[in-house]
């Protein structure tokens, strides 16, 4: 029976105060490790080593000296740095001030980097050398002139003009290691903002907040089940989608972070051996480096390494790849506007059983949501109908929950259009399999329409993964006069091998209904960007030319 009125009697007298209530941020993991394990290795970089007492001591003395110069709540710190101890201190010392950190691609061009520092309002620009001539015509376009910090990484070769009055060093010296930073006054305030590719038109800032960046930092230890003091290679950009939340993981794991600069083969195995390196992350890409590289560079690595995969479908060639040579594969899924990994893969006992070609299978699906996040489903976008659970029937993507984004700065339209029905739309399409886990068929501007029939890209790109000779492919649709539409195949062979036109589409009609294989294989460099991900937009434009052409 209700209490008298229907007064909640729990909700009585019973309120928040500061003893039983916090705002969640990340920014308190980095304060208990360095006070439980004051001296043990946080950061690695080539000679370079710093504890988690020098980390939070160097990360404090960023706060202090951007707050020198009135940098506070609301402002915007953007930083285009390489994965460097810099950057992994930006991580905590720019949001210990109150303010958001915008990281920024290293591989984007002057003109992009200037709407970023524009439409973001950046008042201080952190920056390695290394990128000086992009920033420099940056800065040029840009109206208000942000404070320039330059960076030199005495463990990178090359070199650049500086383009500001103060290096990164000197600037950490006039700051206080005991800077006396606070939580955020609420949780939902603003930690960071990550910019989207933009593939068509200008790209959307999409701002992450301090509940959100607390949670998602701990959802990849549940989810990834990773032992206390893990030692991470930081293969994944810190700058995409803040490394997933993974510098705030690391902290809060107490871990150890092993920098790299750049996606190098022998040097990964290299820094797995020497540091017994356990966790890594990135895109399909990056694993089939590893692959592929001289079995030899492997040896003397004996102990288990786990790795995680995201992208929309990472071919079976390449979990079978990685099953083969020791790694332990967990395959995400997520987007900018959910904190980087927001699905899992999850394993069951069983699947060992089965044959490597089965479990790849199985593995190679979007799976279901991550613990800390509240809400995954597929539904028809225009009903907001779920699709039923037949493995067939596609729908939309759909999440909800606390590592879903605030929203996208400065664009109430299109953060109106991406939350339409209480659900963030995410333009993957998608079935829903029996089991309940999730399988991506396609980007929804990614399906072919050929004669009336739906051709997914991704299961065209999954087979030609499976010829020996294919590195790289991608598939987008081509204009055609007869079917409306016809798969264009764009590959990439691997180093050394050989295959023809012909030899690959008698490949895909072996394993793929006819209509579905490529009419055209066209070879030569996939487009990827930074982070791996192959650039379609690219090879759609160049199908398009071609066609204006012929």
């Amino acid at each position: 029976m209700a209490a008298p009125g229907n007064v909640n009697r729990y909700e009585l007298d019973l309120d928040k105060n500061p003893a039983n209530h916090a705002p969640l941020t990340p920014l308190s993991f980095i304060e208990r490790t360095a006070h439980v394990y004051p001296g043990k290795l946080a950061v690695v970089h080539g000679a370079r080593r710093f504890t988690w007492a020098e980390t939070y001591a160097r990360s404090r003395r960023l706060a202090s000296a951007l707050a020198r110069r009135g940098i506070g709540v609301g402002d915007t710190v953007a930083v285009l740095l390489a994965n460097t101890p810099e950057m992994y201190e930006c991580h905590f010392g720019v949001p210990m001030t109150g303010a958001v950190l915008n990281a920024l691609n290293t591989r984007l061009d002057a003109d992009a980097i200037a709407f970023m520092l524009g439409h973001g309002g950046a008042r201080v620009l952190i920056t390695d050398r290394e990128f000086s001539d992009t920033i420099a015509r940056a800065l040029d376009t840009v109206a208000a002139k942000p404070l320039v910090v330059d960076v030199d990484d005495s463990e990178h070769a090359g070199s650049g003009s500086r383009l500001g009055q103060v290096e990164y060093e000197g600037f950490l010296a006039g700051g206080d290691p005991e800077f006396p930073w606070q939580p955020p006054a609420d949780e939902w305030n603003a930690i960071s903002l990550n910019y989207t590719s933009g593939t068509t038109g200008n790209p959307k800032g999409v701002v992450y907040n301090h509940r959100g960046a607390y949670l998602n930092a701990i959802g990849n230890i549940l989810t990834w089940g990773m032992p206390q003091q893990s030692v991470y290679l930081w293969t994944l950009p810190m700058f995409h989608c803040n490394g997933w939340c993974f510098p705030w993981t690391m902290a809060a794991n107490a871990g150890t972070n092993v920098c790299l600069r750049k996606i190098d083969a022998a040097l990964i195995f290299r820094l797995i051996r020497e540091h017994r390196v356990t966790h890594y992350c990135g895109a399909p890409i990056v694993h089939s480096a590893l692959i592929n590289a001289d079995p030899a560079l492997r040896e003397g690595i004996t102990h288990t390494v786990s790795a995680m995969v995201a992208a929309a479908a990472p071919p079976a060639a390449m979990i079978e790849g990685m099953d083969r040579i020791g790694f332990d594969l967990t395959h995400v899924y997520g987007l900018t506007e959910t904190y980087g990994p927001a699905t899992v893969c999850a394993k069951h006992d069983e699947w060992k059983d089965l044959d490597v070609g089965r479990r790849a299978e199985r593995n190679g699906r979007q799976g279901v949501r991550y613990v800390v996040q509240e809400g995954l489903t597929v539904m028809d976008p225009e009903t907001m109908t779920p699709t039923p659970r037949d493995g067939e029937t596609m729908g939309e993507i759909m999440f909800r929950g606390n590592i879903t984004m605030k929203g996208y700065l400065k664009n109430p339209t299109a953060t109106q259009e991406a939350f339409a029905g209480g659900w963030f739309h995410s333009g993957d399409l998608a079935v829903m399999q029996p089991d309940g886990y999730v399988k991506i068929r396609d980007r929804a501007k990614d399906i072919i329409i050929s004669g009336g029939e739906n051709i997914s890209s991704l299961e065209v790109e999954d087979v030609l993964y499976r010829h020996p000779a294919v590195l790289a492919a991608a598939v987008v649709a081509r204009p055609d006069s007869k079917w409306g539409e016809i798969p264009c195949a764009f590959v990439e062979l691997k180093p050394g091998a050989q295959a023809s036109e012909a030899e690959l589409i008698a490949h895909c009609r072996v394993h793929l209904a006819h209509f579905k294989a490529p009419r055209a294989v066209v070879f030569g460099v996939v487009p990827k960007t930074s982070t791996g991900k192959l650039q379609k937009f690219i090879l759609r434009e160049q199908v398009k030319s071609a066609e204006a052409i012929e």
